[in-house]
Formats: C-alpha cells, structure tokens, sequence
C-alpha cells in the first residue's frame, strides 16, 4: 500500500527536477544564442573588443 505513496513522491520529485532542468537549458540556450548574435555583429564590423568582452566570452557567467 505504501509503495503506490512512495511511487507517486518519486515520480512528482522527478517532474519537477524535469521542469527545473528545461528550465535552466532554455536559458543557457538563450544566453549563447544572444552572445553568438552579438558577437557575429561585432565580427561584421571588424571590431576586435569580442575577445575583451566576458559577457561574450562567458555568456553564462555574466552579471545580472
């Protein structure tokens, strides 16, 4: 009888440790998404600041 309880404790813990993970690899997606744009945009002009910038060389570590 407990085993169904225990069972449904596992299977909620596991969807929202599912929910969670999404979660965080949609933004690590949009946050390299947006450095690899900007970054291309800075290449297009020739700028060299690309390499200097952390925000761009680390998208996931930046502040804010």
């Amino acid at each position: 009888m407990s085993s169904g309880l225990i069972e449904t404790r596992v299977d909620k813990a596991f969807d929202a440790l599912a929910r969670r993970l999404t979660a965080r690899a949609a933004a690590i997606a949009t946050a390299v998404t947006a450095a690899n744009a900007e970054t291309q945009a800075l290449a297009a002009r020739g700028d060299k600041s690309r390499w200097r910038r952390a925000d761009l060389l680390w998208p996931l570590f930046a502040k804010g």
